[in-house]
C-alpha cells in the first residue's frame, strides 16, 4: 500500500482548513453583523452554494477559472509561471472551495447563538466592531467554530469530484485517498481499496467524535 495518498490527503486538508477556518469565520461574522436581512439571505445562499452543487459542477467552475486558457489561469502562468491545473495546489483550492460552506454555516450558527442583548450592551459601552469580535463574539462562539473547522477538515480530506476536475488523478502528486480508492477499484485491486477505505472511515469517525465534543461544549457555554 502506497502512503503517498494518505500524506497528500493530510497535507491538502491541513492547508485547506487553515484558509477555510479563518476566511469562513471572518466572512460569517461580517454577514452575521449585517443589518439588511435581504443581503444576509443573498450572502448565505451564495456562500452555501458549493454545498448543494454537485462537486463535478463546482470543479468545472474552478477549471473555468484556473484553466491555462482562462484569464486567471493564463495570468498566473504568464506572469508567475504558475500552472494551477493538475498540480498539488489545485487539490488545496478544490478542498477549500468545497469545505468552505461547512465552515461558514457552522460559524454563522455559532454567532447566532450569542445573546444579542450581550452584544448590544457591549456596543453601548463603546466597544468597536473589532473589539466586539475579539472580546465577545469569538470567545463565546469558539467551540462552534472549532466544530466547523473539524467538519471542514473532514470534508477537505474526503473531496473527490472537484479535485478530479481541477487536479486530476496523478499518482504521487494529486492522488488523494478518495482518488486512491477509485483507482484501486478501477484496477480491480479490491484488497488495496479496502485498506484505504478502512483508513478514511477510521479518520472520519475520530473527526465526528471530536466534532460532537466541541458541540457539547458549545451547548454548555450557551446554556
Amino acid at each position: 500500500m502506497e502512503l503517498s495518498p494518505i500524506i497528500i490527503s493530510f497535507q491538502t486538508a491541513i492547508i485547506a482548513v487553515i484558509f477555510t477556518f479563518f476566511c469562513g469565520t471572518l466572512i460569517a461574522y461580517l454577514v452575521f453583523r449585517l443589518k439588511n436581512q435581504g443581503l444576509k439571505v443573498l450572502f448565505n445562499s451564495l456562500f452555501t452554494l458549493p454545498l448543494v452543487l454537485p462537486p463535478t459542477v463546482f470543479g468545472f467552475f474552478l477549471l473555468d477559472i484556473f484553466g491555462v486558457q482562462q484569464p486567471v489561469g493564463k495570468f498566473l502562468l504568464d506572469f508567475f509561471a504558475i500552472k494551477v491545473v493538475f498540480s498539488w495546489p489545485a487539490t488545496v483550492i478544490a478542498a477549500v472551495a468545497v469545505s468552505f460552506p461547512l465552515m461558514y454555516r457552522s460559524a454563522i450558527a455559532a454567532f447566532e447563538q450569542i445573546d444579542p442583548d450581550l452584544l448590544a450592551a457591549a456596543q453601548t459601552l463603546g466597544f468597536s466592531e473589532r473589539k466586539l469580535f475579539f472580546k465577545i463574539a469569538l470567545p463565546l462562539a469558539i467551540n462552534g467554530l472549532l466544530s466547523g473547522g473539524v467538519l471542514a477538515f473532514a470534508r477537505g480530506l474526503g473531496e473527490f469530484g472537484a479535485t478530479t476536475m481541477l487536479a486530476g488523478n496523478i499518482a504521487g502528486k494529486t492522488r488523494t485517498l478518495p482518488l486512491a480508492i477509485y483507482s484501486a477499484v478501477a484496477a480491480g485491486d479490491w484488497s488495496l481499496a479496502q485498506k484505504y477505505v478502512a483508513i478514511i472511515v477510521i479518520i472520519c469517525i475520530l473527526i465526528l467524535c471530536l466534532t460532537e465534543l466541541f458541540s457539547r461544549k458549545s451547548r454548555r457555554m450557551q446554556g
